[in-house]
């Protein structure tokens, strides 16, 4: 029987469904487009291969498409159909039962599955990605450490394979707090191979909580060549730099980085890349700073999707969108659209609905009244939720313009106690954020302390001199 570079039999596959699958997994494993082709050509060479299908159905949930998915769930139920499952060898009846439970929506079943398989096989890299994603959908963060920590001693220094096994341990240390050690970690797998996108995310993802820019800024400018293009996460990285450059006060920077890469006429329309687009303008609304012609277009790129209920992360998004172009009208549609769905018996079996209940619906109703002015409606929705915003996923990073959001409406509603709590959580996990000593200056001018607002502004402002870091390209 042939055996894939891991040295995992490929059950029901030939040298060349073998050859398929490792070039499949290496395209993965660095984020590269082809990986698609590399599947396809995959089932072309085995198609009663169990991992070859279970691999094409992953990639249909992984990137949030509810068009994708449908379309998976489709092709898996067919091959499906005729499978005796309790014939398969036990790694293939994992990674099939694995692929079955993500096409049905449920996200944590799928994950604990592909645990199960990796603690028997530590070293099957496709489960590893898999899992280590469906954590980041899930939001959670000790297993996003946790699931690559426990493999990561099955590696050996010298496996080619252990540089993005490194990277994604890097990213799960880093959403756990383990900044340090997150960047050291991140930065050896960049070391071992410089096109490492997810090992190169997750350093950014380290500069960014601790409000670090310039060193951030510093970081992807001495390597563009390396992420700027050509990846699935070429969009995502670019959306970083501009956090950067808006959190370093080169609003113009931020903004040509949005035209020229987050959103455009020649944007793809990708769930994904327009919750990113929708992240970035909205801390622009945040600060008053009006993109009504940007909106504009990122709403009628939601609602041309005409998504149905999937996954809360990306309503929110779409709501943020409307709520932007000043469209609460269609804000209000999907909202009221999600909670019909919540009603509905199946709705309960897949993951997204807990998500959608306890997180995505409070959530998108506190940018509807952010809108109209509500700001304490705002801080009654979110402040229950500010610990608990994981739940529907994403990273800290792309949280953090929720939990703005939960400043912006202490601050302009008037609840100082609660605004000097959010404040000071914030200043003592990230001392460097020019945002988090100018809200600290806004809190205390809003309660007559003009001395306070004095050196939290000069503190805001020293801070801030280091945006001439940032480059001119755009």
């Amino acid at each position: 029987m042939a055996t894939d570079r891991y040295g995992h039999d490929v059950y029901n596959g030939t040298s060349e469904a073998a050859a398929h699958l490792d070039r499949a997994v290496e395209a993965l494993l660095f984020f590269r487009p082809e990986v698609t082709e590399a599947v396809d050509d995959l089932l072309e060479a085995a198609p009663a291969s169990p991992v070859a299908h279970a691999f094409a159905a992953y990639l249909g949930v992984l990137g949030t498409e509810p068009a994708g998915a449908a379309a998976a769930r489709r092709r898996f139920d067919g091959f499906a159909a005729g499978l005796d499952v309790a014939r398969l060898p036990v790694r293939e009846r994992l990674h099939t039962a694995a692929a079955e439970s993500l096409l049905a929506g449920d996200l944590r079943r799928g994950s604990a599955l592909l645990e199960e398989l990796t603690v028997a096989h530590p070293r099957d890299a496709l489960a590893l990605f898999v899992g280590h994603q469906l954590d980041f959908l899930t939001g959670d963060a000790p297993l996003l450490r946790d699931r690559i920590g426990g493999a990561l001693s099955a590696w050996d220094e010298d496996d080619p394979h252990r540089g993005p096994i490194l990277g994604m341990y890097a990213f799960g240390l880093e959403e756990s707090g383990h900044y340090a050690h997150a960047r050291e970690t991140g930065s050896a797998a960049v070391e071992r191979n410089r096109h490492d996108v997810w090992a190169i995310h997750a350093v950014v993802h380290t500069y960014e909580m601790q409000g670090r820019f310039a060193e951030g800024i510093a970081y992807l400018d001495a390597r563009t060549d390396d992420w700027s293009e050509g990846t699935f996460l070429t969009v995502h990285t670019w959306w970083h730099y501009a956090l950067y450059a808006l959190e370093a006060g080169r609003t113009e920077t931020a903004l040509g980085i949005y035209d020229a890469a987050l959103h455009n006429e020649e944007s793809r329309g990708l769930a994904m890349e327009l919750l990113d687009a929708a992240a970035m303008l909205w801390r622009f609304h945040l600060a008053g700073s009006d993109q009504t012609r940007r909106w504009e277009a990122l709403a009628d790129a939601w609602s041309a999707r005409a998504d149905p209920p999937f996954y809360a992360f990306n309503d929110v998004h779409a709501v943020m969108s409307y709520v932007g172009a000043g469209r609460v009208g269609e804000a209000r549609r999907l909202i009221d659209d999600r909670r019909r769905w919540l009603t509905e018996p199946a709705a309960g079996a897949v993951s997204n609905h807990a998500m959608t209940a306890n997180v995505g619906l409070p959530v998108c109703e506190a940018l509807v009244a952010h809108a109209g002015g509500d700001h304490d409606t705002v801080v009654e929705l979110l402040w229950p939720l500010r610990r608990r915003l994981h739940e529907f996923g994403g990273s800290h990073a792309q949280r953090d313009a929720l939990q703005k959001t939960l400043v912006e409406a202490a601050l302009r509603s008037g609840r100082h106690d609660m605004a000097r709590v959010l404040i000071s959580e914030r200043t003592a996990l990230s001392p460097d954020s020019p945002y988090n000593w100018l809200s600290r200056a806004r809190l205390a001018d809003s309660v007559g302390d003009a001395a306070r607002a004095a050196v939290a502004r000069d503190r805001a402002n020293r801070l801030g001199r280091c945006g001439d870091l940032v480059s001119d390209r755009f």
